[in-house]
């Protein structure tokens, strides 16, 4: 399974439109434009297809962990619990 496939079935499970995907990499200030993204979902054939490179897909990922859970709280130094 590539990595387009991964972004693909992601998307659909999700429900996420191309401007949703966009703010969920924004959660992780990683920039994507909506034809770099367009150019992901196409099939293998179409001659403006692009290849979801592990970058885009890490990215994506870790944007959605904040998406569905919030931002990761920062942990308490042990001086400050004496």
């Amino acid at each position: 399974m590539s990595n387009n496939d991964i972004m693909k079935k992601l998307r659909i499970a999700m429900h996420f439109t191309d401007d949703d995907i966009i703010k969920v990499l924004a959660l992780v200030n990683f920039r994507v434009s909506k034809t770099e993204l367009t150019a992901i979902f196409r099939k293998e054939d179409h001659p403006n297809f692009k290849p979801c490179g592990d970058q885009i897909l890490r990215n994506f990922l870790n944007g959605l962990i904040i998406h569905m859970r919030g931002p990761k709280e920062k942990p308490e130094s042990p001086e400050s619990k004496v």
